[in-house]
């Protein structure tokens, strides 16, 4: 059953239901501090936001490459593998949605893919530098946006502490639409791939070619990324108001400094020939913690910090599990 056309159309509509769920859940990270400091409208910045994930996801291949076929081996996992790992973010993430928390759909992915894999194969279908690509995202998301925020932060005070509030305000809040634009672009570049690489590792898997015939083709990409922009334009209010107001309080001049940091972090990882996956949600929230560090440690709401950590750490095993039953599933219905 689950090498036939049927259930590859049934993989692809799991994975655009995956992308869908990325966009809004994932996508609204990008503009949650420029609505909560209220620089732009809600429908505004949703509308810039989809736009910017639509010309990030466009802008490279690089992560999609890493997620396609850098993560499990395409030469022995079959079509279930991808439909299961994709279902469980899509499980997981709406879960956490309805409770607020920010979830990482990168992290998810890999390990919904690797639970599925294991599922059906066995630990001989993971691939090793994949592996350590995605571990090292999970160091660099947190060390480096926490630590860019605070420093950009501290750099910014040094910068501006002559000027009245009302200046800065007037400077920063310009500049913080073009950072969340920056930032919305960055998440497309980062997250917006990851379907991408597994829609065409569904293509490859089908065709028989495995990891040799894998490839990024463009109506791939329009169709991920599109999926991604419209799901982005229905909104996702509970997650901008968990990361842009319960975390800490931001101006325009820290939304700035949070968003550039963030943007900068996925920006690197993603091109220059890295091709990290790392995750929106860990980079920007880190970043934000940083940023309100920055005035003081309790200026940081921890406890909600702490619960948004956890959910970040739960993502591994549920999804890895979750992973693990669908394909199982799958499997026994083959």
């Amino acid at each position: 059953m689950t090498d036939t056309f049927a259930f590859l159309v049934i993989t692809f509509i799991i994975v655009l239901g995956f992308e869908a769920v990325n966009g809004w859940t994932d996508a609204p990270n990008a503009i949650a501090t420029v609505v909560s400091t209220r620089v732009l409208a809600p429908g505004a910045a949703v509308a810039m936001a989809a736009f910017f994930n639509l010309v990030g996801a466009l802008s490279g291949t690089a992560v999609a490459t890493t997620i396609g076929k850098g993560i499990i081996d395409l030469d022995v996992v079959p079509l279930e593998v991808l439909a299961a790992g994709a279902g469980a973010v899509v499980i997981w993430s709406t879960f956490a949605f309805f409770l607020g928390l920010p979830t990482s759909e990168s992290h998810g992915l890999v390990a919904g893919l690797a639970g599925a894999a294991v599922a059906v194969v066995g630990t001989d279908a993971l691939l090793l530098d994949g592996w350590v690509k995605v571990l090292a995202g999970v160091v660099i998301a947190v060390a480096v946006g926490f630590g860019g925020g605070l420093v950009a932060m501290n750099l910014l005070v040094l910068i501006i502490h002559r000027l009245s509030p009302s200046a800065v305000r007037r400077i920063f809040s310009p500049l913080q639409v073009a950072s969340a634009a920056f930032m919305a672009w960055a998440h497309g570049t980062a997250d917006g791939q990851k379907s991408i690489g597994v829609l065409a590792a569904a293509i490859a898997i089908y065709e028989g070619k495995g990891t040799e015939g894998f490839a990024v083709p463009l109506w791939i990409i329009l169709l991920a990324a599109t999926t991604m922009s419209l799901s982005t334009a229905l909104g996702g209010w509970r997650i901008i108001r968990t990361l842009g107001m319960r975390l800490t309080h931001l101006e325009p001049v820290h939304g700035f400094a949070a968003e550039a940091t963030a943007a900068s972090t996925l920006g690197v990882a993603s091109h220059f020939g890295f091709g990290i996956p790392l995750s929106t949600t860990h980079t920007i929230g880190s970043a934000i913690m940083g940023v309100g560090a920055s005035k003081r440690l309790s200026a940081v709401r921890w406890g909600i910090g702490y619960n948004i950590v956890a959910a970040w750490i739960l993502t591994f095993p549920i999804c890895f599990g979750l992973g693990w039953l669908i394909a199982s599933l799958f499997h026994l219905a083959d």
